[in-house]
Protein backbone atom coordinates (compact mmCIF):
# COMPACT_ATOMS: atom_id res chain seq x y z
CA UNK A 1 0.00 0.00 0.00
CA UNK A 2 1.12 3.65 -0.58
CA UNK A 3 3.15 5.07 1.79
CA UNK A 4 3.50 1.83 4.04
CA UNK A 5 6.45 -0.33 4.41
CA UNK A 6 6.19 -4.04 3.94
CA UNK A 7 6.97 -5.17 7.86
CA UNK A 8 8.67 -8.20 8.52
CA UNK A 9 7.59 -10.25 12.01
CA UNK A 10 9.61 -11.89 14.06
CA UNK A 11 9.02 -14.15 17.28
CA UNK A 12 11.68 -14.09 19.91
CA UNK A 13 11.44 -16.88 22.69
CA UNK A 14 9.59 -15.72 24.97
CA UNK A 15 6.57 -14.75 22.71
CA UNK A 16 7.77 -11.27 21.96
CA UNK A 17 6.57 -10.31 18.41
CA UNK A 18 8.71 -7.90 16.56
CA UNK A 19 7.46 -5.80 13.04
CA UNK A 20 10.38 -4.01 11.86
CA UNK A 21 9.13 -1.28 8.13
CA UNK A 22 12.25 -0.31 6.41
CA UNK A 23 11.67 3.08 5.14
CA UNK A 24 15.07 5.31 4.32
CA UNK A 25 13.63 8.31 3.25
CA UNK A 26 15.60 10.12 6.75
CA UNK A 27 17.96 8.97 9.03
CA UNK A 28 15.56 8.88 11.72
CA UNK A 29 12.81 5.51 13.56
CA UNK A 30 10.47 5.49 15.69
CA UNK A 31 10.68 2.80 18.44
CA UNK A 32 7.47 1.51 19.75
CA UNK A 33 6.04 -1.26 22.02
CA UNK A 34 2.58 -1.89 22.15
CA UNK A 35 1.18 -4.16 24.90
CA UNK A 36 -2.29 -5.25 24.39
CA UNK A 37 -3.16 -3.91 28.11
CA UNK A 38 -6.04 -1.14 27.90
CA UNK A 39 -9.59 -0.98 30.12
CA UNK A 40 -11.25 -3.86 28.17
CA UNK A 41 -8.55 -5.89 30.40
CA UNK A 42 -9.31 -4.37 33.83
CA UNK A 43 -12.41 -5.26 36.11
CA UNK A 44 -14.88 -3.80 38.74
CA UNK A 45 -12.27 -2.73 41.22
CA UNK A 46 -9.28 -1.89 39.66
CA UNK A 47 -10.32 0.38 36.96
CA UNK A 48 -7.87 3.12 35.37
CA UNK A 49 -5.29 0.76 36.82
CA UNK A 50 -4.04 0.65 32.85
CA UNK A 51 -3.57 4.40 32.27
CA UNK A 52 -2.29 4.90 35.85
CA UNK A 53 0.59 2.25 34.51
CA UNK A 54 1.09 4.96 31.47
CA UNK A 55 2.30 6.97 34.19
CA UNK A 56 4.07 4.39 36.65
CA UNK A 57 6.21 3.72 33.50
CA UNK A 58 8.12 6.97 33.58
CA UNK A 59 8.84 6.85 37.54
CA UNK A 60 12.49 5.07 37.08
CA UNK A 61 13.89 1.46 37.73
CA UNK A 62 17.03 0.29 39.31
CA UNK A 63 19.17 1.44 36.31
CA UNK A 64 17.87 4.79 35.62
CA UNK A 65 16.39 7.11 37.93
CA UNK A 66 12.93 8.87 37.92
CA UNK A 67 12.42 11.23 34.82
CA UNK A 68 15.74 9.83 33.88
CA UNK A 69 13.98 8.32 31.04
CA UNK A 70 12.56 11.33 29.50
CA UNK A 71 15.97 13.20 29.68
CA UNK A 72 18.13 10.62 28.25
CA UNK A 73 16.06 10.55 24.86
CA UNK A 74 15.77 14.08 24.30
CA UNK A 75 19.30 14.77 25.06
CA UNK A 76 19.66 11.78 22.51
CA UNK A 77 17.88 13.99 20.25
CA UNK A 78 14.70 12.14 20.20
CA UNK A 79 11.21 12.80 21.22
CA UNK A 80 8.83 10.54 23.06
CA UNK A 81 5.47 10.03 24.91
CA UNK A 82 2.84 7.69 25.63
CA UNK A 83 -0.75 6.94 25.64
CA UNK A 84 -3.86 4.53 26.93
CA UNK A 85 -6.66 3.30 25.17
CA UNK A 86 -10.13 0.79 25.67
CA UNK A 87 -7.61 -2.04 23.82
CA UNK A 88 -3.87 -1.04 24.34
CA UNK A 89 -0.73 0.95 26.37
CA UNK A 90 1.93 1.93 23.82
CA UNK A 91 5.10 3.83 24.27
CA UNK A 92 7.53 5.09 21.99
CA UNK A 93 10.55 7.41 20.80
CA UNK A 94 11.11 9.08 17.34
CA UNK A 95 15.48 9.46 17.40
CA UNK A 96 17.88 9.02 15.13
CA UNK A 97 18.18 6.12 13.55
CA UNK A 98 22.30 5.07 14.73
CA UNK A 99 20.22 5.34 18.44
CA UNK A 100 18.30 2.30 18.14
CA UNK A 101 19.85 0.09 20.91
CA UNK A 102 19.45 3.07 23.42
CA UNK A 103 15.80 3.09 22.49
CA UNK A 104 15.62 -0.83 23.07
CA UNK A 105 17.73 -0.66 25.79
CA UNK A 106 15.92 1.51 28.08
CA UNK A 107 12.35 0.28 27.01
CA UNK A 108 13.52 -3.35 28.14
CA UNK A 109 14.91 -1.97 31.29
CA UNK A 110 11.68 -0.31 32.54
CA UNK A 111 9.50 -3.29 31.44
CA UNK A 112 11.74 -5.96 33.27
CA UNK A 113 13.26 -3.41 36.21
CA UNK A 114 9.76 -0.52 36.73
CA UNK A 115 10.21 0.51 40.70
CA UNK A 116 6.91 -0.10 41.80
CA UNK A 117 7.09 1.66 45.08
CA UNK A 118 4.15 2.92 47.79
CA UNK A 119 5.33 6.54 47.18
CA UNK A 120 5.18 6.38 43.52
CA UNK A 121 1.41 5.09 43.48
CA UNK A 122 0.30 7.59 45.88
CA UNK A 123 2.14 10.34 43.85
CA UNK A 124 0.95 9.10 40.86
CA UNK A 125 -2.73 8.14 42.07
CA UNK A 126 -3.13 11.69 42.76
CA UNK A 127 -2.03 12.85 39.11
CA UNK A 128 -4.24 10.74 37.37
CA UNK A 129 -7.29 11.55 39.62
CA UNK A 130 -6.77 14.99 39.08
CA UNK A 131 -6.63 14.17 34.84
CA UNK A 132 -10.19 12.74 35.82
CA UNK A 133 -11.04 15.79 37.26
CA UNK A 134 -10.34 17.99 34.52
CA UNK A 135 -10.66 15.80 31.36
CA UNK A 136 -14.20 14.56 32.52
CA UNK A 137 -15.83 16.01 35.70
CA UNK A 138 -15.31 19.56 34.95
CA UNK A 139 -15.63 19.36 30.82
CA UNK A 140 -18.44 20.40 28.94
CA UNK A 141 -19.54 17.09 27.89
CA UNK A 142 -16.95 14.62 29.47
CA UNK A 143 -19.99 13.20 32.07
CA UNK A 144 -22.17 13.10 29.71
CA UNK A 145 -19.97 10.99 27.26
CA UNK A 146 -19.21 8.53 30.34
CA UNK A 147 -23.13 8.10 31.04
CA UNK A 148 -24.04 7.09 27.30
CA UNK A 149 -21.06 4.10 26.87
CA UNK A 150 -22.35 3.37 30.24
CA UNK A 151 -25.81 2.78 29.22
CA UNK A 152 -25.34 1.36 26.01
CA UNK A 153 -22.78 -1.45 27.31
CA UNK A 154 -24.37 -3.42 30.02
CA UNK A 155 -21.86 -6.06 30.07
CA UNK A 156 -18.50 -5.63 27.85
CA UNK A 157 -15.47 -3.68 29.80
CA UNK A 158 -15.86 -0.93 27.60
CA UNK A 159 -18.66 0.10 29.97
CA UNK A 160 -16.49 2.15 32.54
CA UNK A 161 -13.64 5.37 31.00
CA UNK A 162 -9.91 4.54 30.25
CA UNK A 163 -8.92 6.88 33.22
CA UNK A 164 -11.10 4.68 35.55
CA UNK A 165 -13.86 5.36 38.27
CA UNK A 166 -12.43 7.63 41.19
CA UNK A 167 -13.41 5.18 43.48
CA UNK A 168 -11.67 3.03 42.02
CA UNK A 169 -8.30 5.02 42.01
CA UNK A 170 -8.67 5.58 45.26
CA UNK A 171 -8.83 2.20 46.51
CA UNK A 172 -5.71 0.55 43.94
CA UNK A 173 -3.28 -1.19 46.27
CA UNK A 174 0.31 -1.88 45.51
CA UNK A 175 -0.08 -5.56 45.39
CA UNK A 176 -3.19 -4.95 42.68
CA UNK A 177 -0.25 -2.34 40.60
CA UNK A 178 2.12 -5.86 40.73
CA UNK A 179 0.11 -8.12 39.96
CA UNK A 180 -1.17 -6.06 37.19
CA UNK A 181 2.47 -5.43 35.57
CA UNK A 182 3.23 -9.30 36.02
CA UNK A 183 0.88 -10.26 33.99
CA UNK A 184 -0.02 -7.51 31.05
CA UNK A 185 3.57 -5.88 31.20
CA UNK A 186 5.35 -9.39 29.70
CA UNK A 187 6.79 -9.97 26.43
CA UNK A 188 4.38 -12.48 25.09
CA UNK A 189 2.00 -9.61 26.01
CA UNK A 190 3.79 -7.30 23.38
CA UNK A 191 4.61 -6.02 20.11
CA UNK A 192 7.95 -3.93 19.55
CA UNK A 193 7.22 -1.94 16.12
CA UNK A 194 10.66 -0.20 14.74
CA UNK A 195 10.13 1.69 11.35
CA UNK A 196 12.79 3.57 9.29
CA UNK A 197 16.36 4.16 8.22
CA UNK A 198 16.99 0.49 9.95
CA UNK A 199 17.99 -3.12 8.30
CA UNK A 200 14.94 -5.89 9.75
CA UNK A 201 18.61 -7.71 11.03
CA UNK A 202 20.00 -5.11 12.95
CA UNK A 203 16.62 -4.68 14.47
CA UNK A 204 16.06 -7.96 15.03
CA UNK A 205 20.00 -8.57 17.07
CA UNK A 206 19.10 -5.35 19.60
CA UNK A 207 15.86 -5.94 20.20
CA UNK A 208 16.67 -10.15 21.09
CA UNK A 209 19.75 -8.33 23.00
CA UNK A 210 17.63 -6.21 25.28
CA UNK A 211 14.32 -8.20 25.79
CA UNK A 212 15.24 -11.94 25.08
CA UNK A 213 16.35 -12.80 28.70
CA UNK A 214 13.00 -11.26 29.68
CA UNK A 215 11.27 -14.42 30.86
CA UNK A 216 7.19 -14.48 29.53
CA UNK A 217 4.62 -14.72 31.96
CA UNK A 218 1.18 -17.07 32.20
CA UNK A 219 -1.59 -15.18 29.89
CA UNK A 220 -3.85 -12.71 31.94
CA UNK A 221 -6.73 -14.75 33.09
CA UNK A 222 -9.68 -12.69 31.40
CA UNK A 223 -13.51 -12.78 31.37
CA UNK A 224 -14.86 -10.58 28.87
CA UNK A 225 -18.34 -10.58 28.57
CA UNK A 226 -19.65 -10.03 24.77
CA UNK A 227 -22.15 -7.03 24.74
CA UNK A 228 -25.57 -8.69 24.15
CA UNK A 229 -27.41 -7.36 20.93
CA UNK A 230 -29.64 -4.31 21.96
CA UNK A 231 -33.11 -5.03 21.55
CA UNK A 232 -34.88 -1.30 22.00
CA UNK A 233 -33.71 2.30 22.84
CA UNK A 234 -32.49 3.62 26.13
CA UNK A 235 -32.84 7.19 27.54
CA UNK A 236 -31.17 9.12 29.89
CA UNK A 237 -31.24 12.93 30.58
CA UNK A 238 -28.02 14.30 32.58
CA UNK A 239 -28.56 17.00 34.99
CA UNK A 240 -25.98 19.75 34.87
CA UNK A 241 -24.98 24.05 34.90
CA UNK A 242 -24.36 24.41 31.10
CA UNK A 243 -24.54 27.49 28.97
CA UNK A 244 -26.01 24.87 26.16
CA UNK A 245 -28.40 21.93 25.49
CA UNK A 246 -27.22 19.13 23.95
CA UNK A 247 -27.87 15.81 23.08
CA UNK A 248 -25.56 12.55 22.47
CA UNK A 249 -26.64 8.96 20.64
CA UNK A 250 -24.50 5.91 20.41
CA UNK A 251 -25.26 2.84 17.66
CA UNK A 252 -23.45 -0.75 18.40
CA UNK A 253 -21.05 -1.28 15.63
CA UNK A 254 -19.15 -4.11 14.84
CA UNK A 255 -14.89 -4.48 15.77
CA UNK A 256 -12.08 -3.48 13.56
CA UNK A 257 -11.69 -6.93 11.74
CA UNK A 258 -15.08 -6.52 10.20
CA UNK A 259 -15.76 -4.95 6.82
CA UNK A 260 -18.86 -2.86 7.69
CA UNK A 261 -16.18 -0.22 9.56
CA UNK A 262 -15.11 1.39 6.22
CA UNK A 263 -18.28 2.14 5.07
CA UNK A 264 -20.21 3.35 8.35
CA UNK A 265 -16.89 5.86 8.11
CA UNK A 266 -18.03 6.66 4.70
CA UNK A 267 -21.17 7.49 6.01
CA UNK A 268 -19.85 9.51 8.89
CA UNK A 269 -18.15 11.47 6.53
CA UNK A 270 -21.09 12.34 4.25
CA UNK A 271 -22.95 13.60 7.97
CA UNK A 272 -20.66 15.79 8.97
CA UNK A 273 -17.38 16.16 7.57
CA UNK A 274 -17.01 19.57 6.02
CA UNK A 275 -18.46 22.90 5.24
CA UNK A 276 -20.48 20.61 2.32
CA UNK A 277 -21.48 17.99 4.78
CA UNK A 278 -24.95 17.39 5.31
CA UNK A 279 -24.94 17.98 9.46
CA UNK A 280 -23.41 21.56 8.35
CA UNK A 281 -25.75 22.10 5.61
CA UNK A 282 -29.01 21.30 7.21
CA UNK A 283 -28.08 22.59 11.27
CA UNK A 284 -24.76 24.51 11.40
CA UNK A 285 -25.11 26.58 8.49
CA UNK A 286 -28.86 27.66 9.22
CA UNK A 287 -27.98 28.09 12.92
CA UNK A 288 -29.97 25.58 14.46
CA UNK A 289 -27.11 23.88 15.94
CA UNK A 290 -23.50 25.12 16.99
CA UNK A 291 -22.30 21.59 16.11
CA UNK A 292 -23.58 18.38 15.27
CA UNK A 293 -21.16 15.69 14.85
CA UNK A 294 -21.41 12.16 13.65
CA UNK A 295 -18.13 9.92 14.26
CA UNK A 296 -16.88 6.00 14.02
CA UNK A 297 -13.25 6.29 14.19
CA UNK A 298 -10.82 5.97 11.72
CA UNK A 299 -8.01 3.13 11.26
CA UNK A 300 -6.40 1.94 13.14
CA UNK A 301 -8.40 3.25 15.89
CA UNK A 302 -11.48 1.11 15.66
CA UNK A 303 -12.01 -0.86 18.57
CA UNK A 304 -10.89 -4.05 19.02
CA UNK A 305 -14.41 -5.24 20.39
CA UNK A 306 -17.90 -4.24 18.80
CA UNK A 307 -18.03 -0.35 19.47
CA UNK A 308 -19.86 2.47 18.99
CA UNK A 309 -21.03 5.10 16.42
CA UNK A 310 -21.26 8.39 18.19
CA UNK A 311 -23.37 11.03 17.00
CA UNK A 312 -23.82 14.33 19.09
CA UNK A 313 -25.47 17.90 18.84
CA UNK A 314 -25.40 20.84 21.11
CA UNK A 315 -28.57 23.36 20.26
CA UNK A 316 -28.21 26.41 19.73
CA UNK A 317 -30.77 29.16 21.49
CA UNK A 318 -33.13 29.11 18.82
CA UNK A 319 -33.98 25.74 18.58
CA UNK A 320 -35.19 23.26 21.43
CA UNK A 321 -33.16 20.50 22.01
CA UNK A 322 -35.94 17.79 21.62
CA UNK A 323 -36.62 19.74 18.75
CA UNK A 324 -32.89 19.43 17.35
CA UNK A 325 -32.94 16.28 18.13
CA UNK A 326 -36.48 15.00 15.84
CA UNK A 327 -34.76 16.77 13.03
CA UNK A 328 -31.46 15.09 12.91
CA UNK A 329 -33.14 11.96 13.42
CA UNK A 330 -35.14 12.72 10.15
CA UNK A 331 -31.87 13.74 8.21
CA UNK A 332 -30.02 10.16 9.45
CA UNK A 333 -33.38 8.36 8.04
CA UNK A 334 -33.03 9.24 4.87
CA UNK A 335 -29.31 7.58 4.53
CA UNK A 336 -31.75 4.12 5.47
CA UNK A 337 -34.37 4.78 2.30
CA UNK A 338 -32.59 4.53 -0.65
CA UNK A 339 -28.71 4.68 -2.05
CA UNK A 340 -27.31 7.69 -1.60
CA UNK A 341 -26.24 10.02 -4.83
CA UNK A 342 -23.13 8.29 -6.56
CA UNK A 343 -21.37 11.72 -6.60
CA UNK A 344 -22.01 12.07 -3.13
CA UNK A 345 -20.33 9.10 -1.77
CA UNK A 346 -17.18 9.31 -4.36
CA UNK A 347 -16.64 12.46 -2.98
CA UNK A 348 -16.97 11.23 0.73
CA UNK A 349 -14.54 8.04 -0.07
CA UNK A 350 -11.96 11.16 -1.35
CA UNK A 351 -11.88 12.93 2.24
CA UNK A 352 -11.54 9.82 3.80
CA UNK A 353 -8.43 7.99 1.97
CA UNK A 354 -7.28 11.50 1.65
CA UNK A 355 -7.09 12.55 5.62
CA UNK A 356 -5.71 8.33 5.95
CA UNK A 357 -2.80 9.29 3.52
CA UNK A 358 -2.15 12.60 5.58
CA UNK A 359 -1.66 10.41 8.78
CA UNK A 360 1.06 8.65 7.04
CA UNK A 361 3.11 10.89 6.51
CA UNK A 362 5.51 10.09 9.73
CA UNK A 363 7.51 7.27 10.81
CA UNK A 364 5.77 7.12 13.58
CA UNK A 365 2.01 6.82 12.22
CA UNK A 366 3.53 3.85 9.78
CA UNK A 367 4.52 2.46 12.76
CA UNK A 368 1.16 2.62 14.52
CA UNK A 369 -0.80 1.80 11.83
CA UNK A 370 0.79 -2.05 12.13
CA UNK A 371 1.31 -2.07 15.92
CA UNK A 372 -2.40 -1.26 16.66
CA UNK A 373 -3.65 -3.10 13.53
CA UNK A 374 -1.83 -6.27 14.96
CA UNK A 375 -2.66 -5.70 18.77
CA UNK A 376 -6.49 -4.71 18.18
CA UNK A 377 -7.08 -7.04 15.04
CA UNK A 378 -4.91 -9.98 15.50
CA UNK A 379 -3.04 -9.69 12.13
CA UNK A 380 -0.84 -6.36 10.63
CA UNK A 381 -1.49 -7.11 7.24
CA UNK A 382 -4.91 -5.70 7.32
CA UNK A 383 -3.82 -2.80 7.08
CA UNK A 384 -2.37 -3.15 3.19
CA UNK A 385 -5.68 -3.33 1.41
CA UNK A 386 -7.09 -0.71 3.19
CA UNK A 387 -6.99 1.62 0.56
CA UNK A 388 -8.56 -0.79 -1.82
CA UNK A 389 -11.54 -1.15 0.68
CA UNK A 390 -12.02 2.63 0.89
CA UNK A 391 -12.06 2.54 -2.97
CA UNK A 392 -14.32 -0.48 -3.34
CA UNK A 393 -17.15 1.32 -0.94
CA UNK A 394 -20.48 1.54 -3.11
CA UNK A 395 -23.61 3.94 -2.50
CA UNK A 396 -25.34 0.31 -1.46
CA UNK A 397 -22.62 -0.37 0.85
CA UNK A 398 -23.82 2.72 2.29
CA UNK A 399 -27.48 2.26 2.57
CA UNK A 400 -27.00 -1.52 3.79
CA UNK A 401 -24.85 -0.40 6.95
CA UNK A 402 -27.47 2.81 8.00
CA UNK A 403 -30.11 0.75 7.55
CA UNK A 404 -28.55 -2.44 9.87
CA UNK A 405 -26.87 -0.22 12.23
CA UNK A 406 -28.95 3.12 12.43
CA UNK A 407 -31.88 1.59 14.28
CA UNK A 408 -33.58 2.94 16.51
CA UNK A 409 -33.66 -0.21 18.15
CA UNK A 410 -29.81 0.27 18.29
CA UNK A 411 -29.68 3.08 19.70
CA UNK A 412 -29.05 4.82 23.35
CA UNK A 413 -29.31 8.35 23.85
CA UNK A 414 -28.33 10.73 26.69
CA UNK A 415 -29.68 14.58 26.83
CA UNK A 416 -27.93 17.16 29.09
CA UNK A 417 -30.41 19.92 30.40
CA UNK A 418 -28.81 23.19 31.50
CA UNK A 419 -29.45 23.39 35.43
CA UNK A 420 -28.92 26.23 38.07
CA UNK A 421 -26.22 26.85 40.08
CA UNK A 422 -27.63 25.19 43.41
CA UNK A 423 -30.15 22.50 41.51
CA UNK A 424 -26.69 21.22 40.03
CA UNK A 425 -25.21 21.19 43.74
CA UNK A 426 -28.30 19.70 45.24
CA UNK A 427 -27.87 16.80 43.19
CA UNK A 428 -25.01 15.79 44.67
CA UNK A 429 -20.96 16.08 43.65
CA UNK A 430 -19.55 13.86 41.53
CA UNK A 431 -15.89 12.84 41.35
Amino acid sequence: MKGVPEFSEHRLGNGLRLLVGEARSLPMISFQIHFAAGSRYERPGITGITHLFEHMMFKGTREVGAEEFSRIIQANGGSLNAFTTTDNTSYYENLPADRLDLAARLEADRLQNLLLTQENLETEREVVRSERKLRSVNSPFGLLVEQLVALAYEQHPYRWPVIGWDSDLKSLTLDDCREYHRTHYAPNNAVVVIVGDVLADEALRSVERHFGPIPSQPPPRLTITPEKPQRGEKRALFKKVSQVAAFFAAFHVPGIAHPDLIPLQILCVILSVGRSSRFFEKFEKPGKAVEAQAEVGYPPFFSMDPGLLQLSAVASPAISVEALEKEIWEETEKLREQPLPEEEVRKAKKQARSYFLQGLQTLFSKGLLAGLFQVRAGDFRLIYPLLDRYESVTPDDVLRVARQYLRPENRTVVTLQPVSQKEHEDLGEVE
